[in-house]
């Protein structure tokens, strides 16, 4: 039987890990996303240390410890390359990067949507990617708009029932925070 098709137990990791795909697509960011990269970051320089301190032969220590660098260079790259949006406290009247997008469907149901970055998107949390089909369809809309959505069951129809954009934080002069990104 090939070795693909054989799963691999967590703990017997290759000596090689493959490093984590970065995206092609520009690395728009919120302040708020910002934020959570450096915040990723530190959390992982702190595990890294904690470990790095236990001076251990434990195979286990040294395969955690090859994710963990793993994930180091994933988040340091992603940090390099943002592009900070900021559109808090807009008066914008249509869509666009960092909105609060509340829409509703054909049946009626209401559900509101942020336009973040890709590593602040969680769909369950309704923060979706500024390059996903469904921020696509909302970017540039505006409230009573009708955007579709093709799914796999067909297509969605959703209105924009409301726009709103977070208030502005306290003011920081931060790098890269200038412009909106291209669609």
């Amino acid at each position: 039987m090939s070795r693909a098709f054989v799963k691999e137990d967590a703990n017997n990791l290759p000596e090689e890990l493959p490093e984590r795909q970065v995206s092609a697509l520009p690395n728009y960011v919120t302040p708020q996303g910002r934020a959570d990269l450096e915040s990723r970051l530190a959390r992982l320089i702190e595990t890294r240390k904690t470990l790095m301190a236990r001076k251990s032969d434990d195979p286990l220590q040294g395969q955690q410890l090859r994710l963990l660098e793993r994930d180091l260079r994933y988040y340091e790259r992603r940090l390099k390359s943002v592009i900070i949006i900021d559109n808090s406290g807009s008066g914008a009247g249509e869509a666009r990067f960092g909105a609060l997008v509340t829409v509703k469907d054909d049946a009626g149901a209401a559900q509101e949507f942020a336009i973040v970055g890709e590593d602040e998107a969680d769909a369950a949390a309704g923060r979706i990617s500024w390059a996903s089909p469904l921020a696509a369809a909302l970017l540039g809309a505006r409230p009573g708009a009708l955007v579709s959505i093709a799914r796999g069951s067909g297509e969605t129809r959703l209105e924009i029932t409301a726009l709103r954009y977070p208030e502005k934080a306290t003011p920081k002069a931060e790098k890269g925070a200038e412009k909106e990104p291209e669609r």
